[in-house]
Protein backbone atom coordinates (compact mmCIF):
# COMPACT_ATOMS: atom_id res chain seq x y z
CA UNK A 1 0.00 0.00 0.00
CA UNK A 2 2.77 2.54 0.34
CA UNK A 3 3.41 2.40 -3.39
CA UNK A 4 0.11 3.38 -4.03
CA UNK A 5 0.03 6.19 -1.85
CA UNK A 6 2.76 7.18 -3.48
CA UNK A 7 0.95 7.19 -6.76
CA UNK A 8 -1.79 8.95 -4.98
CA UNK A 9 0.61 11.55 -3.79
CA UNK A 10 1.29 12.34 -7.33
CA UNK A 11 -2.20 13.06 -7.81
CA UNK A 12 -1.81 15.68 -4.78
CA UNK A 13 0.96 17.17 -6.58
CA UNK A 14 -0.87 18.20 -10.04
CA UNK A 15 -3.99 18.96 -8.18
CA UNK A 16 -6.00 16.06 -9.67
CA UNK A 17 -8.63 13.61 -7.72
CA UNK A 18 -7.00 9.91 -7.85
CA UNK A 19 -10.37 8.52 -7.01
CA UNK A 20 -11.01 7.35 -11.13
CA UNK A 21 -7.76 5.62 -10.84
CA UNK A 22 -8.70 4.17 -7.75
CA UNK A 23 -11.85 2.60 -8.78
CA UNK A 24 -10.45 1.54 -12.15
CA UNK A 25 -7.88 -0.69 -10.31
CA UNK A 26 -10.65 -1.71 -7.36
CA UNK A 27 -8.81 0.15 -4.30
CA UNK A 28 -11.07 1.07 -1.68
CA UNK A 29 -9.76 4.65 -0.75
CA UNK A 30 -10.07 3.52 2.74
CA UNK A 31 -7.37 1.22 2.39
CA UNK A 32 -4.81 3.91 2.00
CA UNK A 33 -4.26 4.34 5.19
CA UNK A 34 -4.16 0.70 6.45
CA UNK A 35 -0.60 -0.34 6.72
CA UNK A 36 -0.99 -3.81 6.73
CA UNK A 37 -3.58 -3.79 3.36
CA UNK A 38 -2.40 -5.10 0.41
CA UNK A 39 -2.83 -5.27 -3.62
CA UNK A 40 -2.19 -7.50 -5.84
CA UNK A 41 -0.13 -7.26 -8.94
CA UNK A 42 -2.67 -6.77 -11.08
CA UNK A 43 -4.25 -4.10 -9.12
CA UNK A 44 -1.03 -2.02 -8.96
CA UNK A 45 -0.30 -2.68 -12.79
CA UNK A 46 -4.35 -0.61 -13.55
CA UNK A 47 -3.33 1.53 -11.25
CA UNK A 48 -0.11 2.75 -12.43
CA UNK A 49 -1.11 2.35 -16.25
CA UNK A 50 -3.98 4.74 -15.71
CA UNK A 51 -2.17 7.11 -13.66
CA UNK A 52 0.33 7.82 -15.70
CA UNK A 53 -2.18 8.51 -18.92
CA UNK A 54 -4.48 10.42 -16.93
CA UNK A 55 -1.56 12.67 -15.28
CA UNK A 56 1.10 12.73 -18.40
CA UNK A 57 3.54 12.16 -16.61
CA UNK A 58 5.04 8.18 -16.43
CA UNK A 59 7.16 9.33 -13.48
CA UNK A 60 4.21 10.22 -11.12
CA UNK A 61 5.28 14.00 -9.51
CA UNK A 62 8.79 12.36 -9.21
CA UNK A 63 10.65 14.89 -11.00
CA UNK A 64 10.88 18.81 -11.53
CA UNK A 65 9.01 17.88 -15.11
CA UNK A 66 6.83 15.80 -16.32
CA UNK A 67 7.72 12.46 -18.07
CA UNK A 68 5.11 12.65 -20.85
CA UNK A 69 3.69 9.22 -21.76
CA UNK A 70 5.64 7.32 -24.04
CA UNK A 71 8.83 8.37 -22.32
CA UNK A 72 9.54 5.07 -20.92
CA UNK A 73 8.77 3.56 -24.60
CA UNK A 74 10.87 5.88 -26.03
CA UNK A 75 13.50 4.44 -23.73
CA UNK A 76 12.92 0.86 -24.72
CA UNK A 77 12.64 1.52 -28.25
CA UNK A 78 16.34 3.43 -28.07
CA UNK A 79 18.17 0.22 -26.55
CA UNK A 80 16.53 -2.62 -28.71
CA UNK A 81 19.01 -2.32 -31.49
CA UNK A 82 21.65 -3.03 -29.44
CA UNK A 83 24.03 -5.83 -29.88
CA UNK A 84 24.16 -6.83 -26.47
CA UNK A 85 22.47 -6.33 -23.16
CA UNK A 86 25.90 -4.20 -22.06
CA UNK A 87 25.24 -1.83 -24.88
CA UNK A 88 21.54 -1.60 -24.25
CA UNK A 89 21.57 -0.62 -20.87
CA UNK A 90 24.39 2.08 -21.26
CA UNK A 91 22.07 3.46 -23.57
CA UNK A 92 19.10 3.33 -21.71
CA UNK A 93 21.21 5.37 -19.26
CA UNK A 94 22.51 7.73 -21.51
CA UNK A 95 19.29 8.36 -22.91
CA UNK A 96 17.37 8.76 -19.63
CA UNK A 97 20.00 11.83 -18.97
CA UNK A 98 18.19 13.46 -21.65
CA UNK A 99 14.79 13.27 -20.13
CA UNK A 100 15.72 13.72 -16.74
CA UNK A 101 18.19 15.83 -14.64
CA UNK A 102 17.24 14.76 -11.03
CA UNK A 103 18.52 11.29 -11.34
CA UNK A 104 21.17 9.63 -13.44
CA UNK A 105 21.72 5.95 -14.10
CA UNK A 106 25.55 4.57 -14.45
CA UNK A 107 26.50 0.96 -15.46
CA UNK A 108 30.03 -0.38 -13.90
CA UNK A 109 31.41 -3.54 -14.00
CA UNK A 110 34.24 -4.42 -11.26
CA UNK A 111 35.70 -7.29 -9.40
CA UNK A 112 32.94 -10.18 -10.88
CA UNK A 113 29.52 -8.21 -10.42
CA UNK A 114 28.10 -5.52 -13.07
CA UNK A 115 26.14 -3.07 -11.02
CA UNK A 116 23.33 -0.43 -11.71
CA UNK A 117 22.96 2.34 -9.85
CA UNK A 118 21.27 5.81 -9.92
CA UNK A 119 22.69 8.95 -8.71
CA UNK A 120 20.66 11.40 -7.12
CA UNK A 121 20.95 15.14 -7.97
CA UNK A 122 17.84 17.07 -6.08
CA UNK A 123 15.99 15.89 -3.06
CA UNK A 124 13.30 13.49 -4.04
CA UNK A 125 11.15 14.10 -0.92
CA UNK A 126 8.58 12.09 -0.07
CA UNK A 127 8.61 10.37 -3.58
CA UNK A 128 12.22 9.27 -3.15
CA UNK A 129 11.62 5.46 -2.11
CA UNK A 130 8.99 4.91 -5.42
CA UNK A 131 11.15 6.69 -7.08
CA UNK A 132 14.45 4.76 -6.81
CA UNK A 133 12.66 1.39 -6.73
CA UNK A 134 10.75 2.16 -9.93
CA UNK A 135 13.42 3.16 -12.12
CA UNK A 136 15.58 0.05 -10.85
CA UNK A 137 12.48 -1.98 -11.95
CA UNK A 138 11.92 -0.27 -14.73
CA UNK A 139 15.62 -1.05 -16.14
CA UNK A 140 15.86 -4.60 -14.48
CA UNK A 141 12.72 -5.41 -16.21
CA UNK A 142 13.42 -4.26 -19.54
CA UNK A 143 16.84 -5.97 -19.52
CA UNK A 144 15.00 -9.59 -18.49
CA UNK A 145 12.43 -8.83 -21.06
CA UNK A 146 15.10 -8.11 -23.81
CA UNK A 147 17.74 -10.65 -23.52
CA UNK A 148 14.31 -13.42 -22.70
CA UNK A 149 16.22 -14.32 -19.70
CA UNK A 150 15.79 -13.36 -16.01
CA UNK A 151 18.51 -11.56 -15.34
CA UNK A 152 19.40 -13.11 -11.57
CA UNK A 153 20.67 -10.16 -8.84
CA UNK A 154 23.13 -11.02 -6.64
CA UNK A 155 22.13 -8.21 -4.45
CA UNK A 156 19.81 -4.75 -3.88
CA UNK A 157 21.13 -1.52 -1.89
CA UNK A 158 18.99 1.79 -1.00
CA UNK A 159 20.28 4.40 0.54
CA UNK A 160 16.99 5.04 3.46
CA UNK A 161 16.06 3.07 6.35
CA UNK A 162 14.45 -0.42 5.74
CA UNK A 163 10.90 0.66 5.32
CA UNK A 164 7.99 -1.02 7.33
CA UNK A 165 7.13 -3.15 4.09
CA UNK A 166 10.61 -3.93 3.70
CA UNK A 167 8.99 -7.87 3.13
CA UNK A 168 8.12 -6.65 -0.45
CA UNK A 169 11.64 -6.11 -1.64
CA UNK A 170 12.88 -9.45 -1.88
CA UNK A 171 9.79 -9.93 -4.26
CA UNK A 172 11.39 -7.43 -6.53
CA UNK A 173 15.01 -7.48 -5.60
CA UNK A 174 15.48 -11.31 -4.98
CA UNK A 175 16.83 -12.39 -1.42
CA UNK A 176 19.90 -10.35 -0.52
CA UNK A 177 17.97 -6.16 0.13
CA UNK A 178 20.64 -4.04 2.23
CA UNK A 179 19.28 -0.66 3.22
CA UNK A 180 21.38 2.54 4.59
CA UNK A 181 23.49 2.04 1.75
CA UNK A 182 25.47 5.03 0.13
CA UNK A 183 23.27 4.83 -2.85
CA UNK A 184 20.34 2.39 -4.80
CA UNK A 185 21.74 -0.05 -6.77
CA UNK A 186 21.77 -4.16 -7.78
CA UNK A 187 24.29 -6.11 -8.98
CA UNK A 188 24.62 -8.99 -11.28
CA UNK A 189 26.61 -11.40 -12.99
CA UNK A 190 28.48 -9.57 -15.49
CA UNK A 191 28.23 -12.65 -18.26
CA UNK A 192 24.52 -11.33 -18.74
CA UNK A 193 26.10 -7.96 -20.12
CA UNK A 194 27.42 -10.13 -23.41
CA UNK A 195 23.75 -11.83 -24.12
CA UNK A 196 21.93 -10.90 -27.47
CA UNK A 197 18.89 -9.13 -27.70
CA UNK A 198 16.17 -11.27 -28.86
CA UNK A 199 13.49 -9.05 -29.52
CA UNK A 200 12.63 -6.88 -32.11
CA UNK A 201 10.20 -4.09 -32.80
CA UNK A 202 6.81 -6.00 -33.06
CA UNK A 203 7.90 -8.41 -29.99
CA UNK A 204 8.07 -4.38 -28.87
CA UNK A 205 4.92 -2.80 -29.53
CA UNK A 206 3.14 -5.94 -28.06
CA UNK A 207 5.46 -5.45 -24.73
CA UNK A 208 4.39 -2.25 -24.51
CA UNK A 209 0.61 -2.17 -24.59
CA UNK A 210 1.79 -4.46 -21.20
CA UNK A 211 4.63 -3.33 -19.81
CA UNK A 212 4.00 -2.86 -16.54
CA UNK A 213 3.79 -6.51 -15.09
CA UNK A 214 8.01 -6.41 -15.96
CA UNK A 215 7.87 -4.05 -13.41
CA UNK A 216 6.00 -5.51 -11.17
CA UNK A 217 6.93 -9.22 -10.75
CA UNK A 218 10.35 -10.95 -12.00
CA UNK A 219 10.91 -12.64 -14.89
CA UNK A 220 10.49 -16.12 -15.07
CA UNK A 221 13.30 -17.74 -17.01
CA UNK A 222 16.64 -17.59 -15.93
CA UNK A 223 19.08 -18.51 -19.17
CA UNK A 224 22.11 -18.57 -17.22
CA UNK A 225 21.42 -20.33 -13.85
CA UNK A 226 22.06 -23.60 -15.04
CA UNK A 227 25.96 -22.58 -16.11
CA UNK A 228 26.26 -20.63 -12.71
CA UNK A 229 25.29 -24.09 -10.88
CA UNK A 230 27.56 -26.15 -13.11
CA UNK A 231 30.50 -23.82 -12.43
CA UNK A 232 29.44 -23.40 -8.78
CA UNK A 233 29.45 -27.28 -8.49
CA UNK A 234 32.77 -27.65 -10.31
CA UNK A 235 34.69 -24.86 -8.45
CA UNK A 236 33.42 -24.59 -5.05
CA UNK A 237 32.24 -28.64 -4.31
CA UNK A 238 32.21 -28.57 -0.58
CA UNK A 239 30.05 -25.16 -0.19
CA UNK A 240 27.92 -26.50 -3.59
CA UNK A 241 27.42 -30.25 -2.01
CA UNK A 242 23.53 -29.41 -0.85
CA UNK A 243 21.38 -27.12 -1.93
CA UNK A 244 21.31 -25.02 0.79
CA UNK A 245 24.95 -24.20 0.63
CA UNK A 246 24.47 -23.89 -3.45
CA UNK A 247 21.68 -21.56 -2.97
CA UNK A 248 23.71 -19.50 -0.41
CA UNK A 249 26.76 -19.07 -3.18
CA UNK A 250 23.95 -17.81 -5.50
CA UNK A 251 21.53 -15.57 -3.04
CA UNK A 252 19.20 -17.30 -3.28
CA UNK A 253 16.73 -19.58 -1.11
CA UNK A 254 16.92 -23.67 -1.81
CA UNK A 255 13.68 -23.18 -2.72
CA UNK A 256 13.67 -20.83 -5.21
CA UNK A 257 17.20 -22.40 -6.78
CA UNK A 258 14.59 -25.54 -7.34
CA UNK A 259 12.05 -23.15 -8.83
CA UNK A 260 13.78 -21.55 -11.17
CA UNK A 261 15.58 -24.71 -12.60
CA UNK A 262 12.33 -26.59 -12.93
CA UNK A 263 11.73 -23.45 -15.15
CA UNK A 264 14.25 -24.14 -16.90
CA UNK A 265 13.89 -27.76 -17.46
CA UNK A 266 16.58 -28.37 -15.67
CA UNK A 267 16.97 -30.07 -11.80
CA UNK A 268 19.69 -29.90 -9.34
CA UNK A 269 20.81 -33.49 -9.30
CA UNK A 270 20.78 -33.76 -12.99
CA UNK A 271 23.62 -30.99 -13.18
CA UNK A 272 25.08 -33.02 -10.23
CA UNK A 273 25.16 -35.91 -12.62
CA UNK A 274 26.45 -34.09 -15.19
CA UNK A 275 29.29 -33.02 -13.04
CA UNK A 276 30.02 -35.85 -11.62
CA UNK A 277 30.32 -37.73 -15.19
CA UNK A 278 32.17 -35.02 -16.44
CA UNK A 279 34.72 -35.37 -13.50
CA UNK A 280 35.36 -39.18 -13.21
CA UNK A 281 35.25 -39.39 -17.35
CA UNK A 282 38.28 -36.97 -16.64
CA UNK A 283 40.09 -38.98 -14.69
CA UNK A 284 39.52 -42.24 -15.91
CA UNK A 285 40.99 -40.67 -19.21
CA UNK A 286 44.12 -38.74 -17.88
CA UNK A 287 44.95 -40.95 -15.03
CA UNK A 288 45.72 -44.27 -13.61
CA UNK A 289 43.78 -43.91 -10.36
CA UNK A 290 42.12 -47.52 -9.05
CA UNK A 291 38.30 -46.89 -9.70
CA UNK A 292 37.60 -46.88 -5.96
CA UNK A 293 39.30 -44.00 -5.47
CA UNK A 294 37.40 -42.56 -8.70
CA UNK A 295 34.42 -43.39 -7.27
CA UNK A 296 34.83 -41.89 -3.97
CA UNK A 297 36.49 -38.49 -5.27
CA UNK A 298 33.40 -37.87 -7.18
CA UNK A 299 30.95 -38.40 -4.57
CA UNK A 300 30.04 -41.81 -4.60
CA UNK A 301 30.17 -44.24 -1.07
CA UNK A 302 31.58 -47.55 -3.65
CA UNK A 303 32.50 -48.54 -6.46
CA UNK A 304 29.65 -50.74 -7.45
CA UNK A 305 26.98 -47.58 -6.78
CA UNK A 306 30.01 -45.63 -9.13
CA UNK A 307 30.09 -48.34 -11.63
CA UNK A 308 26.00 -48.28 -12.29
CA UNK A 309 25.86 -44.55 -12.01
CA UNK A 310 28.48 -44.22 -15.11
CA UNK A 311 27.13 -47.08 -17.35
CA UNK A 312 24.25 -45.65 -17.40
CA UNK A 313 26.02 -41.92 -18.22
CA UNK A 314 27.75 -43.37 -21.12
CA UNK A 315 27.01 -46.84 -21.94
CA UNK A 316 30.36 -48.41 -20.53
CA UNK A 317 31.21 -48.99 -17.19
CA UNK A 318 34.20 -47.10 -16.01
CA UNK A 319 37.02 -50.13 -16.93
CA UNK A 320 35.83 -50.32 -20.10
CA UNK A 321 35.61 -46.78 -20.90
CA UNK A 322 39.59 -46.23 -19.63
CA UNK A 323 40.54 -49.32 -21.99
CA UNK A 324 38.57 -47.41 -25.21
CA UNK A 325 40.14 -44.71 -24.38
CA UNK A 326 43.47 -46.11 -24.03
CA UNK A 327 43.13 -47.72 -27.25
CA UNK A 328 42.31 -45.07 -28.97
CA UNK A 329 45.02 -43.03 -31.51
CA UNK A 330 47.02 -40.50 -30.03
CA UNK A 331 46.05 -37.08 -31.09
CA UNK A 332 50.31 -36.64 -30.42
CA UNK A 333 52.09 -35.95 -33.81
Amino acid sequence: MAFVQAIVRGYERYGVNPAEALAQAQIAPRDLADPQARVTALQFELLSGFAMQQLDDEALGWFSRRLPWGSYGMLCRASLGAPDLGVAIRRWCRHLRLLVGDITLDLAVANGRATVSIAEHRALGDFREFCLVSNLRFLHGYASWAIDSRVSLMDAAFPFDAPPHREAYPLMFGEQVRFGAARASYSFDPRYLAMPLRRDEAALRTMLRRALPLTVLQYRRDRLLGQRVRELLRTRGTEAATAEGLATLLNLSSRTLHRQLQEEGLSLQALKDEIRHEAAAEQLRRTDRPIKQIALAVGFRNEKSFSRAFRAWSGLAPGAFRRQRAAAPSDAP
